[in-house]
């Protein structure tokens, strides 16, 4: 696509492409607002297409010609796709400033060096050369269904308190954290805030760092919101050019977002990778109009979110009990020695074996975390002559779905696994036990969403939990001290039964 450069101020060049010449859009300074021709027939097809969107013109199926016309008549807007501030490149898709994720190349497009941002290259290439692409017009308008909510459930009164406080978020455009634990029913906590936005013709968006979660949270979403379009997004995605009022996707998809979401929420926001990246961090402020709701939903806040909480710098709410109003399991510390030395000598502590032995003997299932796989895979040979039906699984586990569901069928009596089923995994009547529970890898927020797997049904709302360790940390210390807070709590408030 071409144009003309003048006094840093970029003005459309006439239409004089063919499919063979380039679109280069290089080392600009400043783009223009043009003023939006009222009295043009926009093609409907490319409003949903980019509406809320920032994509490449690679991603487009429409002809240069139509796209420059959409622009020059105001309905589209370029931004550059990597800015140079001083001797700095930014990424204006993922937000990187870090000069580590940019590279040169010779461009085939402007005829120049170019640089790209390596950074969120997943999603295609940007370089300096590159526009991204948004949507200015009217957005698509649709009918409101008159009943948008059919749900027919009973909310707790603690997930009945928080309800009310999403909803007033909403109508606010205020941001809010839901901080519940593990079990709490978070997601139908949200269901009025979201009717409450759609119901006057907003678009709400939930995103978290794991495609499982999008693939669990869409029918459940699609089941109560019967009548509105919901896009579900991971990668490999079939909804991906889906204009809808609902939209559920991961983290990493709202990287093709711009100012798209009157309400976004945030789920498992103290989830890997979306807690340490700020490229997606960055992604959620892009994804939400300047003005709009911000709700992040997490049973296991950071250190600095909870000082915040308590000492009032951020708006927050607890739901400090399960649904079903029974405490939470409190972890208990046993010690078992030095674990690893005896797996070097394919040995498993005493105290272990005999914990493991009696769930078989007594037919519960249970699951064993480990903080690394090659300990894990060691561990299964022992484990297996206990009972030759003991499984483990792991994040690169080709049969970690299947091995999952062989466990809600109670197909495998014990399942050892990583830290990759610490959350957004029910079993309904099981044990919990990390080995090596002073490892690094179990963080506070880990050991706590570890201990949240045990107790989450109504039928079997107990369960034993026990940290086998060779030394107690502060992580452990702090996680029991965070589930006896919140038990605590729900039993001031009057949310446990007797």
């Amino acid at each position: 696509m071409r144009f003309a450069i003048e006094e840093n101020k970029l003005t459309p060049a006439p239409l004089l492409l063919t499919p063979q010449e380039t679109y280069p859009i290089s080392k600009l300074n400043l783009l223009p607002e043009i003023p939006l021709d009222s009295t043009f027939c926009f093609n409907s097809q490319l409003q949903h297409y980019l509406s809320g969107k920032q994509l490449l013109l690679d991603d487009l199926p429409f002809t240069l010609d139509d796209i420059q016309l959409h622009y020059v008549k105001g309905y589209l807007m370029y931004r550059k796709g990597i800015e140079i501030v001083g001797d700095k490149n930014h990424c204006l898709r993922c937000g990187t400033k870090d000069s580590r994720w940019f590279a040169e190349f010779p461009c085939a497009r402007c005829g120049d060096i170019c640089t790209y941002c390596r950074q969120c290259l997943m999603m295609g290439r940007v370089s300096s050369c590159t526009p991204l692409i948004s949507w200015r017009g009217p957005v698509p308008e649709g009918k409101v269904p008159l009943n948008l909510l059919e749900w027919t459930g009973t909310l707790s009164p603690g997930q009945s308190g928080a309800s009310s406080r999403v909803v007033n978020a909403v109508d606010r455009l205020e941001q809010l954290l839901v901080w519940a634990v593990c079990g709490a029913g978070k997601t139908e906590v949200l269901f009025k805030g979201i009717e409450h936005a759609l119901t006057q013709g907003k678009r709400v968006c939930i995103a978290t760092p794991r495609t499982d979660v999008v693939l669990e949270l869409t029918p459940r979403l699609r089941a109560v919101f019967p009548h509105t379009t919901v896009a579900s997004l991971y990668g490999g995605s079939e909804d991906r050019h889906t204009y809808a009022p609902l939209t559920i996707a991961t983290t990493h998809q709202l990287l093709r977002f711009y100012q798209a979401f009157d309400t976004l929420i945030v789920d498992e926001v103290d989830a890997f990778p979306y807690s340490i990246d700020e490229t997606l961090q960055y992604a959620v402020k892009q994804a939400k109009k300047p003005h709009s709701a911000l709700i992040f939903l997490t049973a296991t806040p950071s250190r600095k979110w909870q000082r915040e909480c308590h000492l009032g710098k951020r708006e927050f709410v607890t739901i400090p009990a399960r649904y079903h109003r029974k405490p939470l399991p409190v972890p208990k510390f046993v010690w078992c020695g030095n674990w690893a030395k005896l797996l070097a000598q394919k040995r498993l502590p005493t105290n272990l074996l005999v914990w493991t032995k009696k769930r078989l003997a007594a037919n519960k299932q249970a699951l064993i975390f480990v903080p690394r796989i090659e300990a894990m895979d060691k561990m299964l040979h022992v484990f297996q002559k206990l009972h030759p039906q003991i499984e483990s699984v792991h994040a690169e586990d080709p049969d970690r779905k299947e091995k999952v569901m062989r466990m809600r069928n109670k197909e495998i009596p014990v399942l050892l696994t990583t830290t990759i089923l610490e959350r957004g995994v029910t079993f309904a009547n099981i044990d919990v036990a990390v080995l090596g529970a002073e490892d690094q890898v179990f963080a506070e927020s880990a050991l706590v969403q570890i201990a949240g797997r045990a107790g989450r049904s109504a039928q079997f709302p107990s369960g034993e939990v026990i940290f086998f360790h060779y030394g107690k940390t502060e992580s452990m210390v702090r996680a029991r001290n965070q589930i006896l807070a919140m038990n605590k709590e729900a039993t001031q408030r009057g949310m446990l039964d007797k």
